[in-house]
């Protein structure tokens, strides 16, 4: 059995940890996972951490962005590590396979700690390790996962600790929580001398909001609420009045610092924020488009085509023609 103790306590020993690496997984998520600790160990002037990188088979894993990532050996090779870090990007359904999910079951136990990463948590549910957990997950996800699992608290915080289980949404997540590993073995020194090396200003808290709301151009504050308003009520669309109204303006005001800040007005800007909803949904999902349809806001599949058409110059059928080329990146 695992030692209990956390593994977010000082401590001059170095941290040997396991990173398992699913075919398809992003890059960006990998460094964001390896070169902190590396980093912390050149801030230390000693091995703070030590890591090793297995994947399914044992195979170099193919990322998204063409390169192959060296692997140490397949998940067996884990074994001794204190920490499973699993990082899954695309197609986790079918790179996890059930002899996987079943090894990560059974070597759950040998580990102090065992986190995921973007579609990490996907896997790690699969397995039964996030029962009874708090847990997060991509924010493009977020709604499948909870309805996925109702045995795991899901919450749409960029990373989550809870107990011995570690959760980030994404790539730069995944590094506000190696650095505050760091803080929390090396101390907020270290872990500050390390976000400086990478120009990285400030690391988030856990538990801000993956999704502020703050689009490109979106400087304005009050178009960044109204923005998170509008993305927090997509299968119901607010009134413009309402959403005014919350923010203590009139909706000629609200129009126009729309028009200043975006180019567009809110009207136009909350059907775009729906229509982007629908394209992941058509690529990332196997939802019906009558049910994609009432999930961002329209009460029949005509109406909602019509206005993808508009906006994308294609009907939504043609969004899953390619959707194993199309899903988010997570960068």
């Amino acid at each position: 059995m695992a030692n209990t103790e956390t593994i977010f306590a000082p401590s001059a020993a170095p941290l040997d940890i396991a990173v398992l690496v699913l075919p398809r997984a992003s890059i960006l998520e990998v460094a964001s996972v390896l070169d902190p600790m590396r980093n912390a160990n050149r801030q230390m002037r000693r091995e703070a951490f030590r890591w090793r990188v297995v994947t399914p088979d044992g195979a170099a894993a193919p990322l998204t962005c063409g390169i192959e990532l060296p692997s140490a050996g397949p998940l067996a090779s884990a074994a001794g590590a204190e920490l499973l870090m699993v990082i899954s990007g695309y197609d986790q359904a079918e790179v996890a396979t059930r002899s996987l999910i079943t090894g990560l079951s059974r070597m759950a136990p040998r580990f102090r700690a065992i986190g995921g990463v973007d579609a990490g948590p996907w896997v790690l549910a699969r397995a039964g390790l996030l029962n009874g957990h708090r847990a997060t997950v991509h924010w493009e996800d977020l709604e499948d996962f909870a309805s996925a699992y109702p045995s795991i608290d899901v919450v749409a915080d960029r990373y989550v600790i809870s107990g011995n289980r570690l959760t980030a949404g994404g790539a730069v997540p995944a590094a506000d929580m190696m650095l505050h590993l760091i803080g929390a073995r090396c101390g907020v020194g270290v872990a500050g001398r390390v976000a400086d090396s990478f120009l990285y200003e400030q690391h988030a808290d856990a538990t801000r909001p993956q999704r502020p709301g703050l689009l490109p151009g979106a400087r304005d504050r009050r178009v960044s609420a109204a923005l998170t308003l509008m993305g927090q009520a997509l299968d119901d669309p607010l009134p413009l009045e309402q959403i005014a109204r919350h923010l203590g303006l009139g909706t000629r005001r609200l129009e126009q610092i729309f028009r200043d800040g975006l180019g567009q007005g809110p009207g136009a800007a909350y059907l775009e924020l729906r229509l982007q909803a629908a394209r992941r949904m058509m690529s990332d999902t196997d939802h019906s488009i009558q049910e994609i349809a009432l999930r961002t806001g329209f009460s029949d599949r005509s109406s909602f085509s019509r206005a993808y058409r508009r906006l994308f110059g294609h009907p939504p059928r043609h969004a899953r023609t390619g959707r194993k080329n199309d899903r988010h990146s997570n960068v």
